[in-house]
């Protein structure tokens, strides 16, 4: 059995709004990733992906807020740890970040081999430049960047070579695993494969141990991820493995998704695509039910009545829903 890197247990994480109102964001999620081993997490914009990702570092800011659960990364509870001690010992080193928009994370006024030198010296301050060059010429040059771009400003690369950039700017400390927050968005389609390549190599050197990859788009985590979780008003909604939840999506809100996304495959050309209707709860006020009660044609009165717990199947395969599996399976065959 592969060691657990990450283990996280009811966490609870939530917003305060200026009128001192709580959103909760992500609503006791637990999740497990070992080693060698990539998770996915999917949601349309707003389930809480995000903010699972930057709760998953235990280290909070206003107005994000810490409410309950465990955070256990390679045995080591986090939780509750002072958030100093966190970015001295932590990001970094056994977690890493990269955020939505990466592209626009370097400083403009900074070449590039400045900005790692500030990284690796703020965790090794007598790191000196000769050995912060070295390191990271050897890096860049495995990971299929070019030494020059170490000494070139962020405005001199292209979008692609910035995001790959800050790719290996994150890594650079060999965290044990690596959250990549839409690590392919706004990228073009040459671009992306570049990204999911170069982290896949990450995996393949092992210059991280684990990865969660955060998308809205199922079929990409097919090609990236060992497993994937559904995210939805955040609840985790169903998780399996890749070819489980893409293939064979239980939940209806997972089926919504898979529904809604153009598919390349032979004959898909003239496949309807369908929308699911409606918008998300305000988690201001969350539903006492299934939080997708309001957008599911399937839905029926008890679905609203009382919270809906996961469905656990076999192994780590779970969905959120009254129904049985062989029931919806039945109704998405029939036109559902």
């Amino acid at each position: 059995m592969s060691k657990v890197m990450l283990e996280v247990k009811e966490l609870t994480t939530k917003y305060v709004t200026r009128f001192h109102e709580d959103i909760y964001a992500v609503d006791h999620v637990s999740l497990k990733n070992e080693e060698g081993k990539s998770l996915g997490i999917a949601g349309e914009s707003g389930c809480g992906k995000s903010t699972l990702a930057l709760s998953l570092m235990g280290y909070y800011f206003a107005p994000l807020h810490y409410t309950s659960g465990e955070i256990i990364i390679d045995g080591r509870n986090i939780s509750k740890m002072d958030p100093d001690d966190i970015r001295r010992t932590i990001l970094g080193t056994e977690i890493a970040y990269i955020p939505q928009a990466a592209m626009n994370a370097l400083n403009p006024t900074q070449k590039v081999i400045n900005f790692i030198e500030d990284v690796i010296q703020a965790h090794n301050p007598k790191a000196t430049k000769t050995e912060i060059y070295e390191l990271a010429r050897e890096r860049f040059e495995i990971l299929g960047l070019p030494a020059e771009v170490l000494q070139k400003y962020p405005v001199e690369l292209s979008g692609g070579m910035k995001q790959r950039t800050v790719i290996a700017t994150s890594v650079i400390l060999c965290p044990k695993i690596l959250i990549a927050d839409e690590p392919s968005s706004a990228l073009d389609v040459t671009s992306q494969k570049m990204v999911i390549k170069m982290l896949r190599d990450l995996m393949d050197n092992g210059f991280i141990k684990s990865m969660i990859f955060i998308t809205h788009e199922l079929p990409l985590l097919y090609n990236v991820t060992d497993d994937i979780m559904v995210m939805y008003a955040g609840q985790i909604v169903e998780k399996g493995t890749a070819e489980e939840v893409v293939f064979d999506p239980l939940h209806p809100y997972s089926k919504g998704l898979m529904n809604s996304i153009i598919v390349p495959e032979s004959g898909a050309r003239h496949v309807k695509l369908s929308a699911i209707p409606g918008v998300p709860p305000n988690l201001k006020n969350p539903p006492q039910g299934c939080h997708f009660a309001d957008r599911c044609k399937y839905v029926q009165p008890e679905c609203k009545a009382h919270p809906i717990d996961l469905q656990e199947i076999a192994g780590e395969r779970a969905y959120r829903c009254i129904f049985s599996q062989d029931y919806l399976r039945k109704a998405y065959k029939n036109g559902g």
